[in-house]
């Protein structure tokens, strides 16, 4: 059987932690600016982590 390749669009926006985890930017960030509040925007620049739930769909998608 051959090799499972690397999901590539997937793996240039996934980033492994320290810990093993898996940390992702947020989506809404792009375009459309002026009808965001600051506080939205603001949260947004932070980073997040894979949640739980996507996970092993995610981690199947990077082995390679």
């Amino acid at each position: 059987m051959p090799k499972m390749k690397t999901k590539k669009a997937l793996a240039k926006r996934v980033k492994r932690t320290g810990s093993g985890q898996l940390k992702r930017s947020h989506a809404y960030v792009s375009h459309f600016a002026a009808n965001k509040s600051q506080k939205q925007k603001r949260k947004l620049r932070k980073g997040t982590l894979v949640s739980k739930s996507d996970y092993k769909r995610i981690k199947l998608m990077l082995q390679g």
